[in-house]
């Protein structure tokens, strides 16, 4: 067997963050060296508390959990109440994490292993608002070249924005620091919207965690209830789309997923599209790619990868 891939989730949980880190812990193919929190869906006390409690709903209270940026690089932080409820995992009740947080911050962290580590052996898994990441490639630029590439959920292209017209919701809260990443050099694997939303929970798909019959499942299916009927108010479909997922699917099955190496920039100044994804779909600026920018994925390979890996939980 390969060595496992050593990576570090960044994120911001949310019910489809908890859904991506379930995923990962998972799968004997990742060795998760530490989750590192971010301000997004909801504020930092939460999201820390939130990786708390889906680590030990895993069975995981030893995983490193850092909590980082509370706020973005230069603007004022929006949050997604609106969708993920007061807590960001409403939909099950868990009991309050006995895990303690670590010592440090995350961005000390991010530096701090990828220095550790063999250059090119430590994946970023990028799952909100990439406030963590950019400054952690500010305050030690020699850090970029070190890592093996950036997975990231984040942006949209056809499918518009979620929470502005032009901008995807991650994307959006911070655009200062998304455009720190995407002028990295770093390699950069994106599921924008165009693909999350092709990866949309059916009543069956949801009724397949809960008969797993154990307490991951019966999370995972209350979770994905809660926030399935927003998206379903909204977007008038069937079911909701597991965003989050997609990029940890991506680093276990990549042939489940099809896209572009592009140009992709960031918006930071429009008037009505600051964090809007502006990707060079059809090759048309002449901009060097930065970017394997994703369009299409198998749904159903994805949800049978899902349901099997949430089941050995």
């Amino acid at each position: 067997m390969t060595k496992p891939r050593k990576i570090i989730i960044d994120t911001d949980p949310g019910q489809d963050d908890a859904v991506a880190i379930l995923l990962a812990l998972a799968s004997p193919e990742l060795d998760v060296l530490g989750l590192t929190c971010v301000a997004g869906n909801v504020p930092l006390p939460l999201t820390t508390r939130n990786a708390r409690v889906i680590c030990e709903l895993a069975g995981r209270p030893e995983m490193k959990v850092f909590a980082g940026c509370e706020r973005p690089l230069t603007r004022h932080l929006i949050t997604a109440e609106h969708v993920h409820g007061k807590s960001g995992l409403d939909g099950t009740n868990l009991p309050d994490p006995a895990m303690p947080m670590e010592e440090g911050h995350a961005v000390d962290f991010l530096i701090d292993t990828l220095r550790a580590q063999t250059p090119g052996s430590v994946t970023l898994c990028a799952l909100g608002p990439l406030t963590n990441l950019a400054t952690a490639f500010q305050r030690a630029p020699d850090i970029a070249s070190r890592v093996c590439e950036v997975v990231l959920m984040g942006g949209a292209y056809f499918e518009v924005g979620n929470i502005t017209p032009a901008a995807e919701f991650n994307i959006h809260v911070d655009p200062e620091a998304a455009e720190i990443v995407f002028k990295s050099g770093v390699p950069l694997v994106v599921m924008p919207l165009d693909v999350t939303h092709k990866a949309l929970t059916t009543r069956a798909r949801v009724e397949a965690f809960r008969a797993l019959g154990t307490p991951v499942g019966h999370a995972v299916a209350g979770w994905t209830d809660f926030f399935e009927r927003f998206d379903m108010a909204k977007y008038g479909s069937e079911g909701a789309p597991l965003h989050d997922p997609c990029t940890v699917a991506y680093l276990l099955q990549p042939d489940l997923f099809s896209g572009r190496h592009i140009n992709v920039e960031i918006e930071t100044r429009g008037e009505f599209t600051a964090g809007m994804t502006v990707a060079d779909w059809w090759r048309v600026s002449g901009r060097q790619p930065n970017a394997m920018f994703m369009g299409d994925l198998d749904a159903a390979g994805f949800f049978a990868l899902l349901t099997e890996r949430i089941g050995r939980l």
